[in-house]
């Protein structure tokens, strides 16, 4: 009977303990930003909190091929479809089809696309810096296309602004403890007045960020999260080269290139000069400079600070930009 009643103890006290590092540490454990949550740090340090524009989700309908004014190829930058809603806020139909789906745009692309019914006239090529030239390079070595329709996607509107007045408790607790162990870590270094950055893991970088806080919105606003594989080095020459080699293939369209710059090269690289030369050579946005000219009039969560992506904010600069230089 002792023994049962020492048992019973034990456990109840182990419960209660797990309970009670579970109380403490499981809200560090979820996650809103693909940075936060690689790098294992609580939004409630990195997470943005400025209000953001509401979007009207009726616009983010992804029209059909024969009905769709304009065609959009984009990764995880246009699957949002907000930037689209440039495009039809004014009134025009968009298909939006992502590169997984697309795979390349091949040889034989202008023949397969009407195929398909598109009778528009505009083809959106979208893409982020870090995955561009790889895109380009096996498009252009491409000669027939292979189409792999995705399921139907419906996004849901951006939120306005994050609610993390109610801790969520459904994560690891190994995951809020080593987020934890993240932050005791990092009070240790930024306190250090030489402080510069801190490799946090193998995909996420620190930087503090001059001015940080005139352009950010989460607490820590002077240290900045980046992916640590974006592209240091500018694009080059033989993506150009790509860039026509495909405008030839769509000589039928009006092709509009939307190259959307890395997270740590609007920050960090603004020197880069490969938008200006796809300017100069095919009218493509200058996204890296419309956004450097929001950052100059100190537009905050230009990208979020938690994630690789743009805020919602970012989103509708994009849109306006390639809805002015598709309808130039």
């Amino acid at each position: 009977m002792k023994q049962a009643k020492v048992f019973s103890i034990v456990v109840v006290t182990i419960i209660a303990l797990y309970g009670l590092v579970g109380y403490c540490y499981l809200p560090l454990a979820n996650f809103e930003g693909s940075l936060t949550r690689m790098g294992m740090l609580p939004e409630s340090l990195f997470g943005w909190t400025r209000a953001q524009p509401a979007v009207d989700p009726n616009l983010m309908h992804s029209a059909g091929w024969q009905e769709a004014d304009v065609l959009v190829i984009g990764d995880s930058f246009s699957n949002a479809r907000i930037w689209q809603t440039a495009f039809t806020g004014r009134g025009l139909k968009v298909r939006t089809e992502n590169w997984e789906s697309i795979a390349n745009i091949c040889g034989d692309f202008g023949g397969w696309v009407r195929g398909m019914g598109f009778k528009g006239k505009y083809v959106v090529i979208e893409s982020v810096e870090a995955y561009f030239e790889d895109r380009l390079a096996r498009s252009a070595g491409c000669e027939k296309m292979r189409y792999h329709q995705s399921a139907a996607v419906h996004p849901m509107p951006p939120v306005t602004r994050p609610d993390r007045s109610i801790a969520e408790r459904s994560g690891q607790l190994s995951v809020g403890i080593r987020t934890r162990l993240n932050v005791l870590k990092y009070e240790q270094l930024s306190d250090d007045p030489n402080f510069r950055s801190w490799d946090i893991a193998s995909e996420v970088r620190m930087e503090r960020l001059p001015g940080g806080c005139d352009l950010f919105s989460h607490p820590r606003c002077n240290d900045v999260l980046f992916y640590k594989k974006d592209r240091t080095q500018d694009l080059d020459e033989t993506t150009l080269a790509n860039m026509e080699k495909i405008n030839a293939r769509l000589s039928g369209f009006t092709t509009v290139w939307a190259v959307v710059p890395d997270k740590s090269t609007v920050y960090l690289h603004p020197e880069k000069q490969f938008w200006d030369k796809a300017e100069q050579r095919f009218h493509a946005p200058n996204v890296l400079k419309v956004f450097r000219n929001a950052i100059n009039d100190k537009t905050i969560d230009l990208y979020k600070g938690n994630d690789t992506h743009t805020s919602t904010t970012g989103y509708l600069i994009l849109g306006d930009l390639i809805y002015r230089s598709t309808y130039r």
